[in-house]
């Protein structure tokens, strides 16, 4: 009776149900996997957020395939484009499915990278569509594994999705490798949410509008202003003219199918957009102070940071003498809530992943217990 698409496991694994349990039982945790940022005192509240939606023009109902222009005026402001090759969606989500609808046929296949957010294989499962992985390798720095793409692709492979920053790792997608990608002769689908917070790199870089083949690029309110629950994001089309001009009108009809997007968050949006600098600032600022705890806390410890150049997170190479979900557990009992490396598809354990985004104060206090019990594990381990 239902399809299987939406059939998968809905048992919690280990991991999940040690957590519900310490929940329950109302003591202290440290969750160092927040990823909401209107949830970590970030000071972004107040009458002024609101002010903008209370614009009488949302009294009336017009909608437009694309989005309201003027709201995607100011995305191509933003994101340096021009407005006809915006598309407003209410999600990077549905940005994503509509993209997926446009390039590929049930049974086609996408391109993913490996390690990144597991939230790829759901969009692509719930659009029909399969997903072949191309690793990203670190020596020092993160970069992308081309002859991994070439081992991915086969005749059903219709695009390439790249995520930069890319979460949870933090690396970059620059000109050369892009270009190297477009020579694939494939579509490009880059996920640009977390551009724009630096972390180990003190810009981060640009990456010039694509002059070739066809280049989707995905953002939006979540991140960028720190609205999730605003639900605005836009996609951009850029490449060959072509290609472009019949990409955009396929996402029309998508588009005007769903008439997803909400007239007063159109609206507001570039009251909102304006304000983006600021708030990158802010939780830029917060990420970094957090990092640097992070290293005071691991140097003379068995662990090991990464390098991040931009995003929200950081990842811990730590001692592979027992396994992540048992990593895990230790730190749950010492009041800590961490996610394990294969979440993210990491292949060579072991690892953890923690965000960036908790309180300073409540931050150090978190991986000052880390490190004490990745010491005391790793320590017994070996013994």
């Amino acid at each position: 009776m239902f399809s299987r698409r939406t059939d998968h496991e809905r048992e919690p694994n280990t991991i999940s149900a040690d957590l519900a349990r310490a929940r329950a039982s109302g003591r202290r945790l440290y969750d160092l996997t927040v990823a909401n940022p209107t949830e970590v005192g970030l000071g972004l509240e107040g009458s002024a957020l609101f002010a903008p939606l209370r614009d009488e023009e949302a009294a009336r109902y017009a909608p437009t395939a694309l989005g309201r222009l003027e709201t995607r005026e100011a995305v191509a402001a933003r994101v340096g484009t021009d407005a006809s090759r915006v598309v407003l969606t209410a999600s990077t989500s549905e940005a994503y499915a509509q993209i997926f609808a446009v390039l590929c046929d049930p049974g086609d296949r996408v391109l993913v990278p490996r390690p990144s957010y597991p939230l790829l294989e759901w969009l692509a499962k719930f659009s029909g569509v399969e997903i072949a992985a191309y690793e990203l390798v670190y020596d020092g720095e993160w970069y992308v594994d081309l002859d991994s793409v070439d081992r991915a692709i086969d005749e059903r492979t219709r695009a390439i999705v790249v995520v930069s920053p890319n979460n949870p790792t933090g690396s970059l997608l620059d000109e050369a490798t892009r270009d190297a990608l477009l020579d694939r002769g494939l579509p490009l689908v880059v996920d640009e949410v977390f551009a724009g917070f630096p972390l180990d790199r003190e810009t981060l870089p640009e990456l010039p509008r694509a002059r070739r083949g066809l280049e989707f690029r995905l953002s939006g309110l979540s991140k960028q202003v720190a609205l999730p629950q605003m639900k605005l994001a836009f996609a951009t089309v850029d490449g060959e003219a072509g290609l472009v001009d019949e990409a955009i009108a396929r996402l029309a009809i998508l588009s005007d199918t769903f008439l997803s997007t909400s007239t007063p968050i159109e609206l507001a949006a570039p009251s909102w957009l304006a304000h983006g600098p600021g708030v990158r600032a802010q939780i830029t600022a917060r990420c970094r102070a957090n990092l640097a705890s992070l290293d005071a806390a691991l140097a003379a410890g068995p662990a090991t940071r990464l390098r991040a150049d931009g995003g929200w997170y950081a990842t811990i190479r730590v001692p592979d003498v027992i396994d992540e979900d048992a990593y895990c557990a230790a730190l749950l009992e010492d009041g800590v809530v961490a996610q394990p490396g294969w979440f993210y598809d990491f292949t060579n354990p072991a690892y953890l992943v923690v965000s960036l985004l908790p309180r300073e104060d409540d931050f150090r206090e978190a991986v000052s217990r880390v490190a004490r019990t990745l010491a005391r594990v790793s320590g017994q381990a070996l013994r």
